[in-house]
Order: structure tokens, then sequence, then C-alpha cells
């Protein structure tokens, strides 16, 4: 019996056979947080997949937001994806040191600028190097490509609109910080930030959408989904603690056929950090 596996993922097998293809293109989108102890940059200078590009999320975003890797304008995505090699046309794959860890932020960016084929890699570098496959030292000097936006403004919630949905319930909230930080029995990473969660949000952690770096089946998903109280008929609205993991969960609900969903982008930084937004403590 097959187990259904989402659409927007690809095994590491498939990546392997790909390499080297016309308009194909690999992404490493490694991130991490200052508690993993670990350097996106360094460790794809050490070694990386045959081809592969860098994307640095921390500077491809809105450096004038004033919180971490916001969105950032189509046309300064456009340019920065350009100097990496990369087309709207290409079919990109987009990979993280864990796996489904980072790579789902780079690839609902991709497809909210208007990419059109864009997968995530299953397994994570980690499970690459640990399989004994090809790695390159190698930086890349990519022929300069035009990536032409077509940017889709209802995937991104913004704060007023997020201040809206917390008022009303118009929308499912999914929260993909850790239980503690939902709870706010742990305090936030980021100094003087107020722990708990936005009324009515549900806690579904980044972490439990896959397992050993891959991504969960499809039955997984959707029981997660309606055990964590989100009902697949409704719309939903992600949210994280800076819009990075609250796009494992989009990448869940758009690999369930979801359609109705959206990513709140300022997440617990701007949420959490202002003096003015209802904050509530416990499972809730």
């Amino acid at each position: 019996m097959s187990i259904d596996k989402s659409r927007f993922v690809v095994s590491p097998d498939w990546v392997e056979k790909q390499l080297g293809a016309p308009a194909f293109r690999v992404v490493d989108a490694s991130w991490y947080l200052p508690a993993q102890n670990r350097n996106g940059a360094a460790e794809y200078a050490a070694g990386h997949i045959p081809g592969a590009v860098f994307f640095d999320q921390d500077v491809i975003a809105d450096h004038a937001s004033g919180l971490p890797h916001t969105i950032p304008s189509p046309e300064f995505f456009a340019t920065e994806v350009g100097k990496l090699g990369i087309s709207d046309t290409d079919t990109i794959v987009v990979c993280d040191g864990p796996g489904i860890f980072t790579a789902p932020r780079a690839w609902w960016l991709f497809r909210t600028m208007g990419a059109k084929t864009v997968f995530v890699m299953d397994g994570g570098i980690d499970g690459w190097k640990k399989e004994g496959r090809p790695l390159s030292t190698d930086l890349p000097e990519p022929a300069p490509a035009v990536f032409h936006t077509n940017f889709n403004p209802y995937a991104v919630t913004s704060f007023e609109e997020m201040r809206g949905i917390v008022t009303t319930g118009s929308k499912q909230i999914a929260d993909a910080r850790g239980a503690g930080r939902f709870t706010g029995e742990e305090a936030e990473p980021r100094a003087g930030m107020r722990s708990g969660h936005m009324p009515g949000a549900k806690s579904m952690p980044s972490g439990t959408f896959s397992e050993g770096g891959k991504f969960k089946d499809l039955d997984s998903l959707r029981r997660h989904f309606e055990a964590s109280g989100i009902d697949l008929s409704r719309p939903v609205v992600t949210s994280c603690g800076s819009g990075v993991t609250a796009a494992i969960i989009s990448l869940a609900l758009a690999s369930l056929g979801h359609k109705d969903n959206t990513l709140y982008d300022g997440s617990w930084s701007e949420w959490g950090g202002r003096d003015d937004t209802p904050v509530v403590t416990g499972k809730g």
C-alpha cells in the first residue's frame, strides 16, 4: 500500500538525478536560531549539494520593517534571486540543514512571488550528507537570470488584518512555535517580549509536521490538524516567532489542497513585541 506524500516535497534520490539538468535550481535556505549554534552560510561553504546556491533569509528581506526577515518587495526579491541565477520558470528545489525547518519559508516566498514549480527536499542536507551523496565546495557563479514576479498579496497577512482576525475570529490561527512558548511557560528567545499566544490560536509546533527531517504523509497531516482543532474547511492564518516556521504549516495546508490560507509575516515578533495587543497564556 502506497502512502500519499505531499506533491510539494521531493526525495533526495530525485534531486540527485536532476543535478545538472537545464532550468533545475537547488537552493540552500538554511537559517538557524542562536540556540542551535549552527551557521547556514558556513555550512554551505564547507560542503553543499553540487550547483546549489545559498539563499540568505536575513538578506533577502525587508530591512526597513524593524522585524526579522520580513517579506521583501517583489522588486528586491527579483533582483536578489536573479543574481542567484534563478528564473520564475525554473524548477526550484529548496533545502535546509535538518529538513523541513527553514526551507518551507523560502518555498512559500518563491511561490508568493510567482515561481511556478517549487519543491522542498525531504530529509535536509544533514540527511543528504548522512547518505553519502555528492557534495561540492565550489562556489557557483551562476549567470544572472530574470525573475518575473507575480506577487500574490493574499498570501500575506498584515498586522492590522491580524488584529481584525483576532477580534472577529474570521480565520483560524495556527501557531508554529513550541508548546512552552505558546502557553507562556517558556520565555521568548527575544528579550523583552511577552510570552503566550493570540486569543483563539491553536498550537501546532513546527517540529510535529516531520520526523527525522522527513515530512509526514497526508493522512498524518490531516489527523494532526483535526487533533489540533483546525477545521480544514475553514480559512487559516499561520504564525510563529518571526514568520519562518509558520511556512511549515502553510506547506502542510497546501499539501492537503487547502487554498484559503495566509501567513502572518510579523508573527510573534510583532504581536508579542507590542504593548497594545491581547495575549493569553495557558493551553487556551
